[in-house]
């Protein structure tokens, strides 16, 4: 079971001391979410019951590529990945270039976890078609995958071209959303999948049945396919190996938002000494136990 660390919602400066923890504690990978903005989004969001967001204009939204490539400069084993990257408000070479050369500096420590997005209002900022979002990343994947490989591709109106720098290995792609779509997506294009919820045992056995479907009517199975699941269970060793026997190759977790009133009173909500403190408490509780 790998255990990836969900990091959103934390203040810019707090992200390097984490990434230095994560490894130090042994965390597979540091995540981390992408928004361009925020505003009183028209738009619903699809993860809470009111449709609105759970930040406000103070939240911070660091760059990804910017973050992840600070964060590599003090670490040597930990990996990196969006959950998830919104591809489709960009252009295609603007992905290629960030990803590749995150990539390249962080020693083939990058994973990219990508969706289509449900905030219209960033579509429209940055010129892109909400509307044709899941069709266009389908397009992008196969495109993304041979410029990171070094290859030259020929796209309409343009001539042959290529990028550089390119990483030594392949970029591992997960796709991240719960809808149909995402997890056909997922079985067709992505060496992996990333959930969005917080899912219940009984709700995670239907996203199972439904991957092993589309795996099934593509012509892979969950072997060498990974799941990153976060979980609505109390952080326990004997949980995780449950779920690992069902397929599930990794957990997402933020030990800080189970930490004890002991804790909090100490040393104060959204530390970094708060995250510090809870993230050696769930290495030794659980990681250390795997």
């Amino acid at each position: 079971m790998k255990f990836w660390l969900g990091a959103s919602f934390s203040d810019t400066d707090q992200f390097v001391e984490l990434a230095r923890a994560a490894e130090r504690c042994g965390f597979d990978t540091l995540t981390l979410s992408d928004h361009l903005f925020y505003a009183d989004f028209a738009s619903p969001y699809p993860y809470s019951k009111s449709g609105r967001p759970r930040w406000n204009a103070s939240t911070h939204w660091p760059d990804v590529w910017v973050t992840i490539g600070a964060m590599a400069a003090v670490t040597t084993t930990l990996r990196f990945s969006p959950n998830v990257y919104i591809a489709p408000a960009r252009d295609l070479f603007t992905v290629a270039k960030q990803v590749s050369t995150a990539a390249v500096l962080s020693r083939d420590r990058v994973t990219f976890g990508v969706g289509v997005g449900w905030c219209k209002e960033e579509f429209v900022a940055t010129g892109q078609d909400f509307h044709t979002r899941g069709r266009r990343l389908d397009g992008m994947l196969p495109v993304l995958r041979s410029l990171w490989a070094g290859e030259t591709v020929t796209l309409d109106g343009l001539p042959p071209l290529s990028i550089c720098p390119v990483p030594a290995r392949p970029v591992p792609v997960f796709v991240g959303g719960d809808s149909e779509a995402a997890l056909r997506r997922a079985a067709r294009l992505g060496d992996g999948w990333i959930g969005n919820r917080i899912y219940t045992e009984e709700q995670f056995d239907d996203v199972l049945d439904a991957l092993r479907r589309h795996l099934d009517a593509n012509g892979r199975s969950l072997d060498g396919f990974e799941v990153i699941a976060p979980l609505a269970a109390l952080p326990d060793a004997d949980t995780y190996r449950r779920f690992e026997a069902k397929g599930v190759t990794g957990t997402m977790a933020a030990p800080w938002w189970l930490a004890t009133p002991e804790e909090k009173a100490r040393y104060g909500e959204g530390t970094l000494d708060l995250k510090l403190a809870t993230m050696e408490r769930f290495a030794e509780e659980v990681i250390g136990k795997m």
